[in-house]
């Protein structure tokens, strides 16, 4: 994508506390002319009981709207979802949820022309505002798919507040990976005539460095919640203007993607899986982890990968997958040699929290 090249941003960036309550009044502000028009809710069905008054309220601000309980994060079901919008007339679409809910509404409003109202329930990652989907297509296989960005985001601090702390860990992961993605986008660069979109990449800097600088300690602060939040949404944004997930996404998420993709069994959130890529990646581009490793230790994110339970043969097979799960995406993966000794040196230093 060059230069010249239309890119879309988000109209509204609301963070507000009990945001949820008044997301109707939010719209009116930045989008009355989406007021009234026929919308839907997309949730998933744990998430519609949990927050039962909060969910039930928006539809009755929207006029009613009636609320999807979705099956999966999966093609399908965004299309199915997507079809029903054209048939229907539905002009609106609010996806209220993690990143599966946020990902396949997303692209069911992408492919049916409605417009978007993003709330997320927890801020895992960096989808909440990414031109991109990641949905599921056969069996396990999941497909990363490009799409049109939300028009609105709204997060409610309250929501965050309450959500899972592993969840909130997950997005600081997801923005924390920046730091190696960058330096492989760099590398790439070089390598390609694709230069580096220097907006995109000062974006991604950003939503690094207001986290990995940020003075409040705090996950469940509103302080923290909003540069979190924003960070998440500049992430998005940086990919938006490259046309491409580059400025977010290098060598570490190629190893998270060898962990959804070869060792299901494996729980750990996308963002968990990220930052516990990050510390290799470091060390394979020649830089020091070691103030990546003491920032995660403050924040209690654990890169131990025992802790998850990837014995030091499966961390092995997981980075020589890492070279082959994204074919043509140049990183530092490229430039080295896969070798067992240095891997184990690696998982060892990870174990022990050094």
């Amino acid at each position: 994508m060059n230069q010249h090249t239309r890119f879309n941003l988000p109209i509204c960036l609301a963070v507000e506390e009990d945001a949820f309550f008044h997301s109707d009044e939010i719209i009116k502000r930045y989008i009355p002319e989406i007021i009234g028009q026929k919308t839907v809710v997309v949730s998933e069905q744990f998430l519609i009981d949990i927050y039962k008054e909060k969910i039930t309220d928006i539809s009755r601000d929207f006029g009613g709207a009636e609320i999807i309980a979705m099956e999966r994060a999966s093609f399908d079901e965004a299309v199915r979802i997507a079809k029903k919008v054209c048939v229907e007339d539905i002009k609106v679409i609010i996806g209220i949820g993690g990143g599966r809910v946020l990902d396949t509404a997303k692209y069911a409003a992408h492919i049916s022309k409605a417009v978007y109202i993003c709330m997320p329930t927890s801020l895992s990652n960096d989808s909440l505002a990414s031109p991109f989907a990641v949905l599921e297509t056969e069996g396990m296989a999941r497909k990363t798919i490009e799409c049109k960005i939300p028009t609105a985001i709204i997060v409610d601090t309250n929501m965050i507040i309450n959500a899972p702390v592993n969840q909130t860990l997950s997005g600081i992961g997801d923005t924390i990976a920046k730091h190696t993605a960058l330096y492989d986008w760099k590398l790439s660069a070089k390598k390609t005539d694709a230069p580096v979109d220097d907006f995109a990449y000062a974006l991604s800097r950003m939503s690094y460095d207001s986290v990995y600088h940020c003075d409040e300690q705090d996950m469940k602060s509103r302080v923290f919640i909003r540069i979190l939040s924003r960070a998440l949404v500049m992430g998005g944004l940086a990919m938006e203007i490259a046309g491409s997930s580059r400025p977010c996404s290098g060598s570490e998420h190629l190893f998270a993607h060898a962990i959804e993709e070869y060792y299901p069994e494996i729980k750990i959130t996308h963002g968990l899986a990220v930052a516990m890529g990050c510390i290799p990646a470091c060390i394979f581009q020649g830089q020091e982890p070691d103030k990546l490793i003491s920032f995660f230790k403050k924040h209690g994110l654990s890169i131990d990968p025992k802790s998850y339970g990837i014995t030091e043969d499966m961390f092995a097979d997981m980075w020589e997958k890492a070279r082959t799960v994204r074919k043509g995406r140049i990183t530092i993966l490229d430039e080295i040699k896969h070798d067992r000794v240095q891997l184990n040196e690696i998982y060892s230093r990870m174990t022990e929290g050094k």
